[in-house]
């Protein structure tokens, strides 16, 4: 597994605007067919173009393992219709004024890790769509969970300040290793700048030689 970097539109928030689990990836309509290319054949995965609630903001309001796809209430009907027809996933929308999907969970295919924020409800239809056990819980003081957390089945980063006690929780329910980290050069928000799954990991462009380090660390070994 190779750690690779990459910008999207120039930036390195790649997991702003782009999904991917170990068979497919999500990326904004009209998004480069070059870039698609070169990301399907680092994460060996077959590209979509597609929008979430009219947006290019794909990574932020959705949430994907390998069993399912999580939309926001925002998505629209064709949205879901195509996902639908064009992936073997289970599709489900979470009914939540949360609809930022991607900053308030982190899922692989055995655990998530959600916000306090969210409904006991909602925790049910997260378990159901993507097949996992759920628990709900901060990570370094921040209730966006999401944003600070990012895992596929064997490793998982997560915010520079969480405590050991906090990391051996999250550790158990994804069932992975856990390193600290940030991305992008000290940005702590991890989920920002990183693309996983169990073939590669690709990171923004700005990532420092410490922060690859790190992430060797807990999804290589």
């Amino acid at each position: 597994m190779d750690i690779i970097k990459y910008d999207v539109y120039k930036g390195p928030n790649l997991g702003v605007y782009i999904t991917v689990n170990d068979s497919i990836g999500l990326v904004p309509m009209g998004f480069a067919q070059t870039k698609s290319n070169k990301l399907a054949k680092y994460l060996d995965i077959e590209i979509h173009h597609t929008a979430i609630a009219n947006t290019r903001l794909i990574g932020a309001l959705s949430v994907m393992n390998n069993k399912g796809i999580l939309l926001p209430n925002t998505a629209y009907q064709n949205e879901y219709d195509y996902l639908k027809a064009e992936t073997d996933l289970e599709v489900g929308v979470l009914d939540t004024k949360f609809n930022a999907l991607g900053n308030v969970i982190c899922a692989n295919d055995k655990g998530a890790v959600v916000s306090p924020w969210l409904s006991k409800q909602d925790c049910q239809t997260i378990s159901n769509v993507l097949g996992v056990e759920v628990i709900q819980k901060k990570i370094a003081g921040f209730n966006q969970t999401g944003v600070v957390l990012v895992a596929n089945a064997t490793g998982a980063v997560i915010h520079p300040e969480t405590d050991e006690k906090d990391m051996k929780t999250i550790a158990d329910v994804l069932g992975t290793n856990i390193e600290q980290s940030s991305i992008n050069n000290g940005v702590s928000y991890v989920s920002s700048g990183i693309l996983v799954n169990n073939h590669c990991v690709v990171v923004g462009s700005l990532t420092s030689g410490s922060e690859i380090m790190m992430l060797t660390k807990a999804f290589l070994n």
